[in-house]
C-alpha cells in the first residue's frame, strides 16, 4: 500500500496539468481567433484561459486545503469547490468584461471554452481526493 499523496503535491500536480491545458488551449485557438475576431480577438483569447485557470485553481482549493480535515465529508468539499470556481469565473469574467479593454464576445467565448477544458482536469483531481479520502477513512 502506498502512503497517500501530501495536499501540497497533489495540488501542484493539479496546478500544472491545469496550465498544461490552459496553454494548449491558447495555441489552438490563436489562428481561428485572430481570423475571425482579428487582432483585437488575441488579448480577449489570453484573458479568457487565465480566467479559466484562475478559477479552476481557486476551485481546487477547497480540495487541497480542506483534505483529511472536514467531518462533512468528500462531497461536500467537491460541492463548495464547484461553487467557488463557478463565482471565481462569473466574478473574474464580470470584470474583465466591464473593463471595456477587451472583445467581449471572444472574451465570453474562451472563458466558456477554459471553463469547460480545465472542468476535466477539476474532476480529475476531485476524484483523486475523493479516492484518497475513502482509503484514509
Amino acid at each position: 500500500m502506498t502512503a497517500p499523496a501530501k495536499p501540497a503535491a497533489g495540488y501542484a500536480r493539479f496546478l500544472a496539468w491545469a496550465a498544461v491545458v490552459t496553454v494548449a488551449l491558447g495555441t489552438i485557438g490563436f489562428v481561428p481567433t485572430r481570423r475571425l475576431a482579428g487582432e483585437d480577438g488575441l488579448p480577449a483569447l489570453i484573458a479568457g484561459c487565465l480566467i479559466g485557470f484562475l478559477s479552476s485553481a481557486l476551485g481546487g482549493l477547497p480540495v487541497a486545503l480542506i483534505r483529511g480535515r472536514t467531518p462533512a465529508g468528500p462531497v461536500a468539499v467537491v460541492m463548495g469547490a464547484m461553487a467557488a470556481r463557478l463565482l471565481a469565473a462569473v466574478v473574474f469574467g464580470i470584470a474583465a468584461g466591464l473593463s471595456g479593454r477587451l472583445a467581449t464576445v471572444p472574451l465570453l467565448l474562451w472563458i466558456g471554452i477554459s471553463y469547460a477544458a480545465l472542468l476535466g482536469v477539476d474532476a480529475w483531481y476531485a476524484v483523486r481526493w475523493v479516492q484518497g479520502a475513502g482509503q484514509a477513512g
